[in-house]
């Protein structure tokens, strides 16, 4: 396969420093265009990354290039608005988390993906970061060999800190005001105060939603709840417990993410860099305890100095020439956002 056309729309802070950087450096992309609605920052962004034309809106950019995929950096509040309308182009569409600000409008996106028979790629890069990649694969073997008993325990700890660590160093700014525009209706089935509650969780803990599932490696259900929201108790379709802990404490010049996967006679634990880190992939230690005269073992692997938002963009490509499952696509990502108002539901929320 060629080169992968890829179109942008939207390039402001994570549109820039999150993708649009990541993609314009990888040999086998080709980042043909962008749709801003600041023409200044459009132009000047296209002349810094190089990238051809650029489009007032997406609508233009869909209907004069020819795509392979869509990147779009937009708000999830207005997914259920603009998603529909990118699926239109026929290919496939990379977002940021969440797929939505709601159960209902998730399932609407979901529902014109199944229709137009393409897919979407929903941006929890943490399943990106080769930390996460080698741990998983190797959890996944575990579980097949039983070499050191079942899977018993998962715990995610996610203090909040400093994500950004510098990572908008290099944005492009301009003084042109953002346009306002059309935003999804508020979920139905709460009020005012819980569906605020919903978006200010879904926009920050929705990754460790997640990432609880993928380390499992399937569906789970909320068992309890604590009324501060700091604890998320949960159990998998295969009777292992897991745990979120959320705001246990802060940090203000670190990022002390980690998640903890134990089996019967050993361990693995991931400690996950800053979202916005440059170059810089996570830390993975295994602890290995099987009896029977053996020796117990550590090991820590060296891991290639990639970031998972530069491994998300390569793994993006890979999904579009057919080299590779998209770690994440929207039903999936709809699992989450019931995960999600059964928390705010059990956690005091209507």
């Amino acid at each position: 396969m060629e080169r992968v056309r890829i179109g942008f729309v939207g390039v402001g802070q994570m549109g820039q420093c999150a993708h649009l950087k990541n993609y314009v450096s990888l040999p086998e992309c080709e980042v043909v265009a962008i749709a801003e609605l600041r023409p200044n920052l459009a132009q000047k962004v296209a002349a810094r990354y190089g990238v051809g034309r650029v489009y007032r809106d997406h609508e233009a950019m869909i209907a004069k290039e020819k795509l392979d995929g869509i990147v779009a950096a937009q708000q999830f509040t207005r997914h259920g608005v603009i998603v529909p309308e990118l699926l239109k182009a026929g290919g496939p569409v990379f977002i940021e988390k969440p797929l939505a600000a709601s159960v209902e409008v998730g399932e609407k996106i979901v529902g014109a993906v199944e229709k137009i028979g393409t897919w979407i790629m929903v941006g929890y890069h943490k399943r990106s970061d080769p930390a996460t990649m080698y741990a998983k694969a190797e959890i996944d073997r575990l579980r097949q060999t039983g070499e050191l008993g079942e899977m018993r325990y998962v715990r995610i700890t996610m203090p909040p800190g400093d994500w950004i660590v510098d990572g908008f160093a290099d944005l492009i700014r301009t003084d042109e005001p953002i346009p306002k525009l059309d935003e999804d209706p508020p979920a139905s089935d709460m009020d005012e105060r819980t569906y605020k509650e919903y978006v200010s969780f879904v926009n920050y803990y929705i990754h460790q939603v997640n990432l609880l599932r993928h380390l499992f490696g399937e569906n789970y259900r909320v068992k309890f709840a604590d009324k501060s929201k700091l604890l998320l108790v949960a159990e998998s379709e295969g009777g292992v417990t897991g745990v979120i802990e959320m705001a246990p404490y802060f940090t203000t010049l670190d990022w002390q993410e980690s998640a903890l996967v134990c089996f019967r006679n050993g361990w693995l634990r991931l400690d996950l860099p800053a979202p916005m880190a440059w170059n810089r992939p996570g830390r993975l230690e295994i602890f290995r305890d099987p009896g029977k005269g053996s020796a117990p073992q550590t090991l820590v692997p060296q891991l290639p100095w990639v970031s998972a938002m530069r491994q998300q963009a390569v793994n993006f490509i890979k999904a579009i020439r057919g080299e590779a499952k998209p770690p994440c696509e929207a039903p999936e990502a709809l699992e989450d956002l019931r995960v999600a108002r059964e928390f705010i539901r059990i956690s005091g929320g209507s």
